[in-house]
């Protein structure tokens, strides 16, 4: 692999001074503290390449530039940093667009660079040509096309500057001619926006509301996990009393040993979050958008509290009251905000202090519930057919071993879970199920793709995880059929030293999609089918470990061996779970209705 020279020097130079546009890009990214890139190498930036290692800075080569950028969202979650992507262009570019729309709707700090076909050549259609601005359009948040080789420097910082600031991805774009020449050129400082804690009168107006709750609730969302605002959203809700539930796939943005935590809302979340949030008079909103899919009716209950004030707090203007309907909306960093909320109720009377002790013991009685619940949740209730039947009984099995039951084995992971982890999931009805049985104890540790919803997710953007917190464990859960989108990506684990463990829940189908076939298309099964090789003994020949696992009791021990391997030995272990075919709830209920047929030749088909 390129690793960085021993010799390499992390100071930028200082001052106007001659260079070439690629000195230029090169320094610009160690100004900003780039060690690490995600990419497949390409001659439209080889000469800014050839100075990655002696500026210091690791160029990690990847499978497919799908999971580059994968990569560089999980580093940027982690980290905190930048994420950095880059590649050939034309296709090299273009294989990317998937992953930065899952790192637009995380929210994370990705810089997308992107070489393109040269300046005399644009427009004639010549070798890798396509015109690459357009096809980021919507996922960036600023995209910098580099209009003059003199203004290398320029660009490239401001496309790092506004990832912070707009949190989101942003594009590069630089005609591949452009990195020769000699320029004069000064390396900018990164510039950094300070964030305060939201207007006067709109504080004001959120301590009255609070003061006047009775049953306040905390949504702690993912602004509070960028925002490193854990501590203050503890101290705001200690001081109310206050429950506090995790946003849709931010399960890390409060210690789920906390005795006010009580879960995820959202798809296949906590049912206790939702009870305790459906009698709350006042919801205060910290660091989320509220987005639809992560409040939608769930497990039979429409829980939103629609006579609630509702307080929402988040660093993007735009998304206040765009969802949900609002009493107050403060445009602020969420750990100012909640540091601010709780100095001007500190000599306040609160009416929910006369009912603390009352909650408290509410939320105990609805967490031991939920609990309770998920231990004796172990068959899904709605078989679609005598295959599955059978193997929810136990009757049916493999040649050499049995299916388990993925709430069962959801809950053997969770407790077999090592300390500090961190979580990718990817997209699909067991990875779905998994979001109430995941807990973490520190933000940054889980990572999801969000609103985005792509398969392919979890072993790629993991591995930047690795990559950025390599002392911390590093395990991603993923489909059979996400999982063979991207399991490549093992041989860069191998290839380049970046352990990681990837459970892969094998029950042979597209379950998530195959639920909608259940409950709205009379079973009528369609391309949902998988038949799978050994994904065990494939991972094996990519020179990683590979264990099957396909009773209860090995499950956990599993998952501990796996992790040991890649905690001290540097070792990357794919553990195969078997699986039965049993289905969740359903994924897309609110998209679907039941069909209508008006053709004679196809009512048969309802």
């Amino acid at each position: 692999m390129n690793a960085p020279s021993k010799s390499a020097t992390r100071t930028p130079v200082r001052g106007v001074q001659k260079m070439t546009p690629s000195e230029a890009f090169v320094e610009t990214l160690v100004a900003n503290g780039v060690t690490d890139i995600f990419g497949i190498m390409g001659s439209a930036f080889m000469d800014a390449m050839d100075l990655f290692a002696p500026a210091g800075i690791r160029l990690v080569p990847v499978v497919h530039e799908q999971g580059a950028a994968h990569m560089a969202d999980g580093y940027a979650r982690v980290s905190g940093r930048h994420g950095v992507v880059i590649g050939q262009n034309g296709p090299g570019i273009s294989n990317c667009v998937t992953a930065i729309a899952a790192a637009y709707w995380a929210h994370s700090p990705v810089v997308m660079i992107t070489p393109e076909a040269g300046t005399m050549t644009m427009g004639l259609g010549g070798f890798q040509e396509c015109n690459q601005l357009p096809m980021f359009q919507e996922f960036t948040k600023y995209q910098g096309h580099v209009t003059h080789p003199a203004r290398m420097a320029e660009y490239t910082a401001r496309c790092f500057d506004r990832a912070i600031s707009d949190m989101g991805p942003t594009q590069l774009n630089i005609p591949r001619d452009y990195f020769y020449g000699e320029i004069s050129a000064e390396i900018p400082a990164p510039s950094r926006i300070e964030r305060g804690a939201g207007g006067e009168a709109s504080l004001k107006a959120a301590a009255d509301l609070i003061a006047q709750a009775k049953f306040p609730v905390i949504i702690s969302g993912g602004g509070v996990v960028m925002g490193d605002a854990v501590e203050q959203c503890k101290a705001l809700a200690e001081r109310l009393g206050a429950p506090v539930v995790n946003s849709y796939q931010h399960n890390d943005s409060f210690p789920a040993s906390h005795p006010l935590w009580c879960g995820p809302l959202g798809y296949q979340g906590s049912k206790a979050a939702m009870k305790l949030i459906s009698q709350a008079d006042l919801v205060i909103a910290l660091g989320t958008r509220l987005g639809p899919f992560g409040t939608l009716p769930q497990h039979g209950m429409d829980y939103w509290p629609r006579e609630a004030k509702v307080i929402q707090i988040d660093a993007d203007h735009k998304v206040l009251g765009l969802v949900k309907k609002i009493s107050v909306g403060i445009c602020a960093d969420a750990a100012a905000c909640a540091k601010a909320l709780l100095a001007l109720i500190a000599q306040r009377q609160l009416d929910c202090d006369a009912t603390r002790a009352e909650r408290a013991a509410r939320i105990a009685a609805e967490k031991d519930a939920w609990e309770k619940e998920l231990d004796a949740w172990t068959h899904e209730r709605d078989p679609y057919s005598l295959d599955m039947i059978e193997e929810a009984q136990g009757e049916r099995t493999f040649s050499g071993g049995h299916y388990m039951h993925p709430r069962q084995v959801l809950r053997a992971l969770e407790r077999a879970m090592p300390a500090d982890v961190m979580v990718a999931t990817d997209i699909g009805n067991i990875n779905s199920v998994a979001h109430s049985y995941l807990r973490f104890e520190r933000p940054r540790s889980m990572l999801a793709p969000m609103s985005f919803g792509n398969c392919g997710y979890a072993l790629p953007t993991v591995i930047g995880a690795k990559a950025a917190a390599p002392e911390r464990p590093a395990i991603a859960y993923a489909g059979d059929g996400a999982w063979a989108m991207s399991m490549g990506e093992i041989l860069t684990c191998v290839r380049h030293d970046i352990p990681v463990t990837a459970v892969v829940f094998h029950n042979r189908q597209w379950g998530a999609e195959k639920k909608n076939q259940v409950d709205f298309y009379n079973r009528r099964f369609v391309a949902g089918e998988l038949d799978n090789p050994s994904f065990a003994g494939i991972a094996k020949s990519m020179g990683a470990e590979g264990i099957v696992v396909d009773r209860l009791e090995d499950v956990g021990p599993a998952l501990q061996r796996a992790v040991d391997m890649q905690m001290n030995q540097g070792r990357t272990c794919v553990i195969e779970v078997m699986c039965t075919r049993e289905l969740g709830d359903p994924f897309r209920r609110d998209a679907l209705r039941m069909p209508v047929r008006l053709l004679e030749k196809y009512k048969d088909y309802v």
